[in-house]
């Protein structure tokens, strides 16, 4: 079961949409507003709020590249590889 999720997960990041819509995601959370709501004088855990918004996006940016690579890396390995679905 979680061999098949993890097939299916790993297919539809080769898509070229996916691709897309994270980069654009990415771009997005650098904007003025989303900065905006993050930069008060709050503290989580004795951090400053936007140190954890910027830390915590720059993190997940960078598993959702280490996703993207490991989707491509396994489509080239076994590109004659039929799926079954």
């Amino acid at each position: 079961m979680i061999k098949r999720l993890f097939s299916r997960v790993m297919h539809r990041l080769q898509l070229r949409e996916s691709w897309i819509i994270f980069f654009v995601l990415g771009i997005i959370m650098m904007t003025f507003p989303f900065l905006r709501i993050f930069n008060k004088p709050v503290t989580l855990f004795g951090f400053p709020l936007m140190l954890l918004y910027l830390t915590i996006g720059w993190a997940f940016s960078i598993f959702v590249i280490y996703l993207f690579m490991r989707s491509f890396s396994s489509h080239t390995k076994n590109p004659d590889e039929k799926k079954d679905e």
